[in-house]
């Protein structure tokens, strides 16, 4: 089993900061790629950004490109998020999750195993 636990969700100003980070612990080994997700009220979790594992592949949706980096630090397990220049429309529920496969996926349902959860708000 993988265990991923999110931190650096909270309240912020249009146009500010945050850096979201992930740490995965248990049998990381079987990790290959990792993603971001987001769900607002009523709406479907939706794919954020994603990254290999191993460095060098990284996806991105659309509407956060250029705005957000998702990077990671092996020797410490953990993914980060970096989110530049939020909007009131990046306000959601923030989910890590991790996948057994190299290749970045974007459904929600190609993952194994997800977090709970880190809240951002951003105000207008």
């Amino acid at each position: 089993q993988v265990q991923l636990v999110e931190s650096g969700g909270g309240l912020v100003q249009a146009g500010g900061s945050l850096r979201l980070s992930c740490v995965a612990s248990g049998r990381t080994f079987g990790i290959y790629s990792m993603g971001w997700f987001r769900q607002a009220p009523g709406k479907e979790r939706e794919f954020v950004a994603g990254i290999r594992w191993s460095g060098g592949i990284y996806a991105y949706t659309d509407s956060v490109k250029g705005r957000f980096t998702i990077s990671r630090d092996n020797a410490k397990n953990t993914v980060y998020l970096q989110m530049n220049s939020l909007r009131p429309e990046d306000t959601a529920l923030y989910y890590c999750a991790a996948n057994r496969e190299a290749i970045i996926r974007r459904p929600a349902l190609e993952y194994d195993y997800w977090g709970q959860g880190t809240q951002v708000t951003v105000s207008s």
